[in-house]
């Protein structure tokens, strides 16, 4: 049976979150397959420079999805429409530059991302509804077996229902064509990781930077930002260890057969040492 790894990291949030995700890929025994990450967060903590776009293709990063911080760095109109593996929410209105979604190729099958952002608790959007389902069925006219979803929101009872909505809409027990739905923005991992009628799921899937901070952000700015409603400047939090959140999923040719979540502290220091949370082990 062809199995093939499909690893999607978390929100990588600032350089020790762009350095730990480098360390983590570099360090596995066999490279999956493919590899998405939601990078809204890379560069120092709001939006992506061409620079970091870069630096975490190099890295091995095939797929980079994101969210409403994508365009907190300027220079993200100068390179968006020609950066390949970068997409942004879909159901931005029509004719905000980048893409919504990307087709990509794994040896010779076809397999296609879609970003997208939630409405609840969040900016007015176009519906991600309908937006989805549209471009869904597009997809399924360019031959290709797989679909994957980074849905950016804030409400979990949103990311549940958007999800169990596809996955009856457009998958079956003979075949999934979405074989992974992942949830991003709040950067606390969630533990409910599970297949649902052949798509791999979770509703958060975390993020990839400093486990002393807040949500990745300095505790000090965000204690008087949070205590005070007071605007501050947030910064991004370091410490000596870094977090690593994501989810490792197999999948076949026609669906999602695994999913595992990816939990893990870093030590930062030249001899790096790997712990699981999830296992005592």
């Amino acid at each position: 049976m062809d199995i093939k790894k499909i690893i999607f990291l978390g929100d990588i949030t600032g350089k020790q979150g762009r350095n730990a995700v480098k360390a983590y890929l570099n360090s596995l025994e066999k490279n999956p397959e493919f590899v998405i990450a939601n990078i809204e967060n890379a560069s120092h903590g709001f939006g992506l420079t061409k620079k970091n776009y870069e630096e975490l293709l190099n890295a091995g990063i095939n797929c980079m999805t994101s969210g409403n911080h994508i365009w907190d760095k300027k220079d993200i109109y100068d390179y968006i429409n020609e950066a390949d593996c970068l997409i942004r929410p879909i159901n931005y209105p029509e004719g905000t530059q980048g893409k919504g979604s990307q087709i990509f190729e794994i040896g010779d099958e076809k397999i296609a991302v879609i970003n997208v952002l939630g409405r609840v608790f969040m900016p007015p959007m176009d519906s991600p509804w309908q937006r989805v389902v549209d471009e869904i069925k597009r997809l399924k006219n360019s031959n290709l077996k797989s679909i994957f979803i980074d849905f950016h929101a804030e409400a979990t009872a949103e990311k549940i229902c958007f999800a169990k909505y596809l996955a009856n809409e457009f998958n079956n027990e003979e075949n999934a064509l979405i074989k992974g739905f992942f949830g991003t923005h709040t950067h606390v991992q969630t533990a409910d990781e599970k297949i649902i009628n052949g798509m791999a799921y979770i509703t958060d899937a975390g993020f990839c930077g400093s486990p002393d901070g807040v949500i990745g952000m300095e505790f000090s700015t965000s204690l008087k930002r949070l205590s005070t409603s007071l605007p501050e400047r947030y910064e991004v939090a370091q410490s000596s260890a870094s977090q690593i959140n994501g989810v490792e999923v197999l999948i076949d040719k026609t669906k999602a057969v695994q999913i595992k979540r990816i939990n893990l502290i870093v030590d930062n220091n030249e001899n790096s040492k790997e712990v699981n949370l999830d296992n005592d082990g």
